[in-house]
């Protein structure tokens, strides 16, 4: 049975994912399988989760799935020595309504599987008060479990003294404690995201943070308060059309972000997946029967799109009697225009008349309810789907028919509605599930 794991903090930015790649590249290196799962909706950390660990890595998520969904996606660490589930935000950071089957936060998987919490705890600017924080996480909700705690950030000694015994009176095992280290923090930049292919030094870096991590931190005591997971059959599997028998996939730096389950359910159902890349001006298959243009980084190279006239022409010559479909970032580039962050438009393919704009900056930001009024690739109208949006473009012209009546967590009604020209679709949102 593996042992199993949840890594989270009581904030963002405290340091799950340096510690979830370190602890798994060091039990890797100790001749451990590993299997890690991202809960909630993000598009890199699987990417850095398959390079610590050699496996693929999905999301789960308990706002956007159900629990047999879930099920069926961890069932593929039962053959592993160690699961990791890195969580996002806080460990009860959620949406204020329910989803399918909770709000989101890290503390449903936690909970929902049975697997333990290791806290990440970045007690700068603050020493004993670490404390109170890790206990008020303990106790706030009796079906999550804390196995103890990892200490980010240390200033010195004294601090880390102070600290420990604070934690220790409350009972709260302390695994470890990290100095400051710039190294081997993971760089950021636009939006806050950088990729796994983005990073020439990956490996170095995480490798780097494994012995980091291991010179600090109890891996022993750590895997010892792991749960023992025995998985269960899942009783269904991803409710996932693909979107055709043969996709054309955008895939470059600028058209990275898909969800990986989303690509694995559909070569799951026979599909299959032909990349291209429109950075380097290349055409969709003539042989696909659908075009996919996920979301990325469109803005930092619209430029680019816009001189690489092949790619273009073709789309729009493949959109004359075949699907296209666009996430986000892909969204952006069927539009007419898209102004860069200097206020420079730029001409995009035009297979809708969507405009936008990063000249001012404006973040769109949370999960989306789509009830489509029209179809799109893989969907029917009626269909109700699950995503998430995160961009900071504002729209300023989206005159086609509208895709979808789009809510967000809340159930308010939001003016992203994707739109619909011919046999060009686009949403903001990305895809995560359909619901059943």
């Amino acid at each position: 049975m593996p042992a199993s794991l949840v890594i989270s903090a009581p904030a963002s930015g405290v340091g799950k994912t340096t510690l979830t790649l370190a602890l798994a590249r060091a039990w890797r290196h100790r001749g451990f399988n590993v299997q890690c799962f991202k809960s909630g909706p993000d598009y890199i950390d699987p990417a850095f989760h398959a390079a610590a660990t050699g496996r693929a890595s999905v999301n789960v998520d308990s706002w956007a799935m159900d629990r047999g969904t879930i099920a069926h996606l961890v069932g593929r660490g039962a053959d592993a020595d160690v699961v990791l589930a890195e969580g996002s935000m806080g460990l009860f950071d959620g949406v204020a309504a329910r989803g399918v089957s909770g709000t989101g936060a890290t503390a449903d998987i936690a909970e929902m599987l049975g697997w333990p919490v290791v806290l990440v705890i970045d007690p700068s600017g603050q020493a004993q008060t670490a404390a109170a924080i890790a206990a008020g996480l303990r106790d706030y909700r009796a079906g999550v479990r804390l196995a103890g705690v990892v200490l980010n950030r240390v200033a010195s000694p004294r601090h880390e003294d102070l600290v420990r015994r604070a934690l220790n009176e409350a009972g709260i095992k302390v695994f470890g404690a990290l100095p400051r280290h710039a190294e081997i923090s993971l760089p950021k930049r636009h939006l806050g995201l950088v990729q796994a292919e983005e990073q020439a030094e990956i490996g170095k870096l995480i490798d780097e943070a494994a012995r980091f991590v291991a010179e600090h931190v109890d891996l022993d005591a750590v895997l010892h308060s792991a749960g023992k997971w025995s998985p269960q059959a899942a009783v269904n599997g991803l409710n996932v059309t693909p979107p055709g028998q043969r996709i054309a996939l955008a895939r470059d730096a600028a058209f990275s972000f898909v969800y990986p389950h989303m690509l694995e359910a559909w070569r799951a159902a026979g599909a299959e997946i032909v990349p291209f890349s429109p950075l380097t001006d290349e055409a969709p298959d003539a042989s696909a029967d659908v075009c996919w243009l996920p979301g990325g980084y469109p803005e930092l190279h619209a430029g680019k799109i816009a001189a690489n006239a092949r790619f273009r022409s073709s789309l729009r010559a493949f959109a004359e009697t075949r699907p296209v479909h666009g996430e986000c970032g892909g969204y952006m580039v069927l539009g007419a225009g898209l102004t860069d962050a200097d206020g420079v438009r730029h001409e995009m393919t035009g297979l809708l008349g969507l405009e936008t704009s990063f000249a001012k900056r404006r973040m769109h930001l949370g999960y989306r309810l789509a009830e489509l009024a029209a179809p799109m690739p893989g969907h029917q109208p009626g269909a109700r789907l699950r995503g998430h949006e995160f961009h900071y473009s504002t729209i300023l012209a989206q005159p086609d028919t509208a895709l979808a009546v789009v809510h967000d967590a809340t159930g308010a009604v939001i003016a992203e509605t994707g739109s619909r020209r011919g046999h060009a679709t686009g949403t903001f949102f990305h895809l995560i599930a359909e619901d059943r």
